[in-house]
């Protein structure tokens, strides 16, 4: 028995010792065809090789490595594994096999190869910088910084590790140091598709966005249909107001990768606009993959918002910020989203601006600005910032304070933060004596430029709205800075002086909640006189029945605003309802709107909707309303002071934000205190009272318009004047107290 058993084990060496010696013959050939690009000749060979002796260590690492190159992900992990398991203490193959890893988003798991094959080989330049990319993507920039440092210190010529340092200097902000970082690595490697990719990204988060577009469109010539390169394209394109570009960028990443993170958040952000379900999608898509992309996380939380689902989207809000809790995208959505929550008051979204303040902008240092003349009489330099310089309604607030300003008294520079330029801007640009196009600045370089323009008063016009540039406020580039009308919420920074407001919208007790100085106007906003509007008569004396008109945002129309007015139209069975909203153009959101109204027993019959329209056309459309009804609690703005303006009376509820008080301080200030309400029973009392009055109301239509332009909130050069004097008092001040 024992002699047999010797036996076989000899026969088994021998026939071992002869596999062995075809493997090793073979592994030449796998090799040669690997270097050569012959990959799918290296890993036929492999194979054969690994038929002869599974356990052959070379051919396993050999074809994990052909793997790992073709994108053959789980391929390449199962033969990297067993190849280690072979040979545990083989550095190459534990760095290979982190990789893989990497790949696979086990980044743990990677880190942990990736430090071990170090420990075996220090000087394994590969595993540093592999582990330098585990790190980053566990979150770690700074010690993935120091990992590509070693890499570098090993090899100063090789272009990944430079490279990849570069992408981990992106999320600590050291855009400049990364662009440096890329550049070295496209010295050595003129031809290094990531180094291209990475100065776009650092370009994008400088604001210069023409670089990052040339980056791109580089990076695409060396690897035509980089995915990732298509999708971040296609961001720019959407940000510049270039729409089908990138849609047809989103949809070529797709293509290539269809579960994409950037590509199907790019296309959830074009579609919310027309086709909510699809951006939902989208955002359930990546959130699969995914859960803790903060990204899909407020995309959803927009997508609900669209819905009037506000208590969700904050939820969704909230999420985003516990993954990342600088994330200045959500909170800003948060606090614009706040103004649409029922029952929300000045302390709650004061609370939000403040938590905004603690996450994001506290932690901007703040200029110290060179001593400046204090002469509180001179001429002043204005500076007014916003990406709305164009055909937006928030334009309509601050145009005529421009247009009407007192030349001799004031120097305009104007900030324009926005690509988008149209015959609106033309208007601006005529109103500036410095026109700055600050859309491709940083915040930084724009602070340079309002230092450099010696502005004395910055002024905000955007608030907490898209576009925004809070962190350049937060840093304080002028003396005094003033936030106003394209928001008219407050801002919580401290570093804003004044906020621009009036006795309804802010009333006294509540003041001492914001971090600006509540400064009295006439109103929160103006807007010019209509041009070339025509009175029209009383629709009510033609149809014989009472038309309620909303021209508002479909978001605005609250659960507790809808409920109200189907109650009042309950009351006056023969009513109608106008609602218009460009939303309204999505079959989705237009048939939930009209189930809303049916659950309160509303027919579709009496609730008529209108989609987008011009603003003229839309102007012309108050022809058919009789009365007004203001939303809560988001009020209307422009569309409260079109409708006055067309003649049509406005009736407005006073609640518990600035937000939810515009509208009722818009009509009392031009006269029509009777037409605010206190609560739900007032509002519905004012509805009723007037429907049933048709010849005076035809006659308040009549002179609406007059009434309007004649009052100091309506009449433009009345306010502009004091706004100015409010701009002198701040200069008066700051010269009185400079420290």
């Amino acid at each position: 028995m024992a002699s047999d058993v010797g036996s076989r084990a000899f026969q088994n060496a021998r026939l071992n010792k002869k596999l062995r010696k075809q493997a090793d013959a073979l592994m030449p050939t796998a090799v040669a065809a690997y270097r050569g690009g012959r990959r799918a000749e290296a890993q036929a060979v492999c194979g054969q090789i690994l038929a002869l002796l599974p356990e052959h260590f070379d051919a396993l690492h050999l074809l994990g490595v052909t793997a790992l190159d073709g994108g053959q992900i789980d391929l390449a992990e199962q033969a990297l594994t067993k190849a280690v398991e072979i040979e545990p203490r083989n550095a190459e193959a534990l760095s290979n096999l982190g990789l893989a890893l990497f790949n696979r988003k086990r980044f743990e798991e990677a880190r942990k190869c990736q430090e071990r094959a170090i420990a075996l080989k220090p000087n394994l330049v590969v595993a540093q910088t592999g582990l330098g990319n585990s790190l980053m993507r566990l979150g770690l920039p700074s010690e993935a910084i120091a990992a590509h440092d070693r890499a570098i210190a090993l090899k100063a010529d090789y272009a990944d590790a430079h490279c990849n340092r570069g992408m981990a200097l992106l999320p600590l902000g050291r855009n400049a140091e990364a662009n440096a970082s890329f550049d070295r690595a496209l010295s050595l490697n003129p031809r290094h598709m990531e180094a291209m990719f990475g100065k776009g990204l650092a370009s994008i988060n400088l604001n210069h966005v023409d670089d990052a577009v040339a980056a791109f469109d580089a990076a695409l010539a060396v690897k035509p249909g980089a995915a990732q390169v298509l999708a971040q394209r296609g961001r720019l394109h959407q940000m510049a107001g270039r729409f089908d570009q990138a849609k047809a960028d989103y949809e070529a990443a797709l293509a290539r990768d269809p579960m994409l993170e950037m590509a199907l958040l790019g296309k959830a952000q074009l579609g919310h606009f027309k086709d909510v379900a699809q951006s939902v999608d989208a955002c359930r898509k990546v959130l699969e993959q995914n859960p803790r992309s903060e990204d899909a996380w407020l995309w959803l939380g927009v997508c609900y918002a669209k819905q009037s689902e506000v208590a969700a989207a904050i939820a969704h809000f909230d999420r985003a910020l516990e993954i990342r809790p600088d994330f200045a995208e959500a909170m800003t959505a948060k606090i614009f989203t706040l103004e649409f929550m029922p029952d929300a008051d000045f302390a709650l979204h004061q609370a939000a601006r403040r938590e905004w303040w603690e996450r994001i902008g506290r932690h901007i240092p703040q200029r110290s600005l060179p001593p400046r003349d204090l002469d509180p009489e001179r001429r002043l330099t204005l500076g007014y910032v916003s990406s709305d310089f164009r055909n937006h309604s928030a334009a309509l607030t601050y145009l005529p304070v421009l247009k009407h300003a007192d030349r001799e008294a004031f120097r305009i520079c104007c900030y324009a933060c926005s690509p988008v330029q149209d015959a609106v801007t033309a208007q601006f640009r005529a109103c500036a004596e410095v026109w700055v196009d600050a859309s491709q600045m940083s915040d930084d370089e724009l602070a340079d430029r309002i230092e450099a323009d010696g502005v004395d008063i910055l002024v905000d016009l955007s608030g907490h709205s898209a576009g925004n540039r809070l962190p350049l406020f937060a840093r304080k580039p002028a003396p005094v800075q003033v936030t106003a009308w394209g928001s008219g919420t407050g801002t919580g920074l401290p570093t804003i002086d004044y906020f621009f407001a009036d006795p309804v919208t802010v009333p006294q007790a509540a003041r001492h909640l914001f971090a600006e100085q509540v400064y009295d106007l006439p109103a929160v906003i103006t807007t010019e006189a209509l041009p070339d509007v025509e009175p029209t008569p009383l629709p009510m004396l033609l149809n014989g029945h009472v038309t309620f008109g909303v021209f508002n945002r479909l978001d605005k129309i609250s659960d507790p605003a809808l409920a109200l007015w189907s109650r009042l139209m309950a009351a006056l069975p023969d009513s109608r309802i106008v609602i218009k909203s460009g939303s309204l153009d999505d079959p989705l959101l237009r048939d939930r709107l009209l189930a809303r109204f049916a659950a309160h027993g509303l027919s579709h019959e009496r609730v008529i909707c209108l989609g987008w329209s011009t603003r003229e056309q839309q102007i012309a459309q108050f022809a058919q309303v009789d009365i007004s009804l203001d939303p809560f609690p988001q009020n209307g703005g422009v569309s409260t002071w079109e409708s006055l303006q067309a003649g049509v009376p406005v009736i407005a509820k006073l609640g518990l934000s600035a937000a939810s008080r515009a509208a009722g301080a818009i009509v009392t200030a031009v006269g029509l205190g009777g037409w605010v309400a206190e609560d739900d029973d007032g509002y519905i009392a004012i509805a009723i009272k007037h429907a049933r009055q048709p010849a005076e109301l035809a006659k308040l239509r009549a002179a609406l318009p007059a009434r309007v332009a004649a009052s100091a909130a309506g009449n433009v050069e009345t306010y502009a004047r004091k706004v100015e004097e409010g701009y002198r008092q701040f200069w008066r001040r700051h010269c009185a107290s400079p420290g």
